[in-house]
């Protein structure tokens, strides 16, 4: 192997399909995704005029920077501020019975999204993508999009302003119409350079970016947007969905299209720590909402990876490692109390708490939210679902 191949080898790769730190680092470095996707950072002025255009106090993710990039979010609330109107658009992709935490992550950003501004949302499950990536069946894709459904619904989306749909299901008319437009403007050279696809890789996979791409313009949803071909989109996203948009984005202006504006988060790490996300394949780097307290408990007390010392004196001595301890890093995402948490981090960074309570603490949020989802998604029936993704107009989807 030549050098190179060794300096290739060790950099950090983020796709949608892939996340791995780098080996020099061991971590993902945010700085340097920003430079190579050419995306913005997210800085406390936007965060304190979402505030203002608003009225409502950030939520937990834009306070502590879990979505810490954007592109042209900035241009949203501009149009927003004139009084023009936007919509949400955000998805998931069934390869499994149930939701993680790191899942849930776009969902309660965009709950508060659209609680906050109002507007509506479209909500793709991509389950024709499950079914090519994964060694699943159509009909097992089709399943998991519908129980996968009922985690979503259960973060407590609006009906009257929110539209859940699967590809299997809608793809056709105006939305195939939209990815026959973007399919004709993406040359095979250029989607082996923004996904990597090689000669292994099957035909249906080249195929899939204009299915992700299509629900970023309203033209794909008439019943719901008519003629309001204009109305821009908002996309919450983690950073890994980014490339599929980089092409939305510059085949947008060649349809006669808005560019979809992203606003993109962090990833959720895996419990044994921040090399890469929590992954739905491996069920010890993940907290299920469907895990119950003592198997969270177990899952926490085994498997979270700690920046505590090595023994107490030395823990006592020199404090506990902030900046790769997964504890700390759980309850920056979920503990909402600012005060609390602060006084944990410089506690515990000092040495003065120990990573058990710390490791404690962690449990109880995680327990306490895992259980109110769990209610939540009980109470979700087949007729619901069958609501939320019934092909029907949103009337009071504004406002």
């Amino acid at each position: 192997m030549g050098e190179e191949e060794i300096e290739e080898g060790e950099k950090q790769i983020v796709t949608p399909w892939e996340v791995a730190a780098s080996k020099e680092g061991g971590r993902i470095d945010y700085d340097k995704l920003i430079v190579q996707f050419g995306c913005q950072k997210l800085d406390q002025s936007i965060v304190q005029r979402v505030e203002k255009l608003t009225g409502k106090p950030a939520h937990v993710f834009l306070r502590r920077g879990v979505f810490f990039a954007h592109r042209e979010f900035d241009k949203i609330l501009d149009a927003f501020e004139k009084g023009e109107n936007f919509y949400l658009y955000t998805g998931r992709g069934p390869s499994s019975e149930a939701l993680h935490l790191g899942h849930l992550i776009p969902f309660m950003f965009t709950k508060y999204l659209q609680d906050a501004f109002k507007v509506p949302l479209v909500i793709q499950l991509t389950d024709d993508e499950k079914c090519m990536w994964k060694n699943l069946t159509v009909e097992e894709s089709q399943r998991l999009a519908r129980q996968n459904a009922k985690d979503i619904i259960a973060c407590g989306f609006d009906i009257s302003r929110t539209f859940i749909f699967s590809d299997f299901d809608y793809v056709g008319g105006a939305f195939y119409k939209n990815m026959v437009r973007i399919g004709k403007c993406v040359t095979l050279n250029q989607v082996r350079a923004i996904f990597g696809f090689n000669g292994e890789d099957h035909i249906g996979k080249v195929s899939f970016p204009p299915v992700q791409a299509a629900p970023s313009f309203p033209s794909s949803f008439p019943h719901l947007f008519g003629d309001k071909i204009n109305l821009r989109c908002l996309i919450p996203c983690a950073i890994d969905q980014d490339p599929y948009f980089r092409m939305t984005r510059d085949v947008a202006p060649r349809i006669g299209c808005q560019k979809p504006a992203l606003i993109e988060s962090l990833f959720f790490p895996a419990l044994q720590g921040e090399t890469g996300k929590m992954s739905a394949s491996d069920s010890t780097t993940a907290i299920y909402v469907t895990d119950l307290p003592k198997e969270i408990k177990n899952k926490v007390n085994k498997y979270a990876f700690s920046g505590g010392g090595d023994t107490i004196e030395i823990h006592r001595k020199y404090g506990a490692n902030l900046e790769v301890d997964i504890p700390v890093k759980y309850l920056s995402f979920f503990l909402e109390d600012d005060a609390e948490l602060e006084n944990i981090k410089q506690e515990y960074g000092a040495g003065r708490m120990l990573t058990g309570e710390v490791k404690k603490r962690l449990i109880e949020v995680l327990t306490e939210m895992v259980e109110r989802h769990r209610k939540a998604r009980a109470a979700v029936t087949d007729e619901m679902v069958d609501a939320f993704m019934a092909v029907r107009p949103l009337p009071d989807m504004f406002g």
